[in-house]
């Protein structure tokens, strides 16, 4: 049965969310996609550049959802209401009221499938909607569909049904491969994770449209709709496909991605900022509050004054402490070595964006 679904694409500033709006409209014009920015109201001024770049080369409006529309800019009212208390890693009220709540606000009851920037090189989900009427999908991927999603239709207890979509999407000179991991069980010496890896080798499309199927007789947006071009997808993005994507399209990579250098102690390194998201984040590394201090130091006085009453955005430092001369070299020299140790083992890119990215903790939903 089909139903009206809305298509909906976040840009967070970050540079995976920009590529995949720019992937979308190059890749799958057809797709009536709408495109959204959650305004905390203390984004860099960079993050905004971009996103009127991006309106100019999609030819598409990117529509602002704000959180409130009180006298107040979004972060210092529900800063308000929390009664000064800062957001931390334990309590991410900023999440929920400034990127989460306006827009499934803004979704409201309607169907809709959410496209998220995670690259094929990255080993996270991402946001995930609790909704059941807003499916996220994954375009970077060999496969677009989520985990909740994999553990339904690669479950034992759905071998049969699983069966039955491969026999009718499989090539038949493939057949009895499919079958054999088909009926092959989950296991502790079969995983979930290899038994998708084998369906994948086989045929990416493949198993996309088996998975789309599949939901057909379940409960998710993408039930509703009857043509779906992702499905034929074979390729997948990584990182330096999504740099690509900006060089291609004359889109400038935005500037906090910009490593600049800096020198202590007769030792040179650089530094940037790692991912998009409020200035005063506080997920960012100490070597990011530097390079805050050191390149927007507007910025970071203004990040200071939040700092009060016993609240600060780091659990064991205030930033009146991490900018005092001697501690600040130490962050320096400190960030210089981890670079290098990381620079000396395996690593997708050697761009500090990326190195400084892989094995931080973020939020799925203000990074992307």
């Amino acid at each position: 049965m089909s139903r009206k679904v809305r298509h909906v694409l976040g840009i967070s500033g970050g540079k995976d969310s920009a590529a995949l709006a720019m992937y979308m409209k190059m890749h799958h014009p057809e797709i009536d996609m709408e495109y959204y920015f959650t305004d905390t109201g203390k984004e860099l001024d960079e993050t905004y550049e971009l996103i009127n770049e991006l309106e100019s080369f999609l030819g598409k409006q990117i529509i602002k959802l704000e959180a409130n529309h009180s006298h107040k800019n979004p972060f210092d009212h529900y800063l308000d209401v929390y009664n000064g208390y800062l957001p931390s890693s334990m309590a991410r009220w900023c999440t929920q009221k400034l990127k989460l709540e306006p827009f499934e606000a803004w979704i409201k009851d309607d169907l809709a499938i959410s496209y998220v920037g995670i690259r094929d090189d990255e080993d996270r989900e991402g946001y995930v909607s609790t909704k059941a009427n807003i499916q996220s999908v994954f375009p970077f991927r060999k496969h677009i569909w989520s985990m909740e999603i994999l553990y339904k239709v690669l479950h034992n207890s759905t071998i049969d049904r699983l069966a039955t979509h491969y026999k009718k999407h499989g090539s038949p000179e493939m057949m009895e491969r499919y079958l054999e991991i088909v009926y092959e069980l989950q296991s502790s010496k079969y995983l979930l994770s290899q038994k998708l890896k084998d369906l994948l080798q086989l045929s990416i499309s493949t198993f996309n449209h088996v998975v789309f199927d599949f939901l057909k007789d379940e409960n998710y947006p993408v039930s509703y709709i009857n043509e779906y071009s992702l499905l034929d997808n074979e390729e997948s993005i990584d990182i330096k496909k999504v740099y690509q994507l900006f060089k291609d399209n004359g889109v400038k990579v935005p500037g906090y991605y910009d490593e600049i250098e800096f020198e202590v102690d007769g030792k040179k390194g650089v530094y940037n900022r790692s991912r998009s998201g409020c200035f005063f984040c506080f997920y960012q590394r100490k070597i990011e509050w530097v390079w805050l201090y050191e390149r927007h130091p507007d910025l970071f006085s203004k990040a200071q004054e939040y700092e009060k009453d016993g609240y600060s955005w780091m659990d064991n430092e205030t930033l009146d402490q991490i900018i005092k001369p001697a501690r600040l070299a130490q962050i320096k020299l400190d960030y210089i070595a981890t670079i290098q140790k990381k620079l000396n083992g395996k690593n997708k890119s050697n761009k500090l964006v990326d190195i400084l990215a892989s094995d931080t903790e973020v939020c799925a939903n203000c990074f992307i």
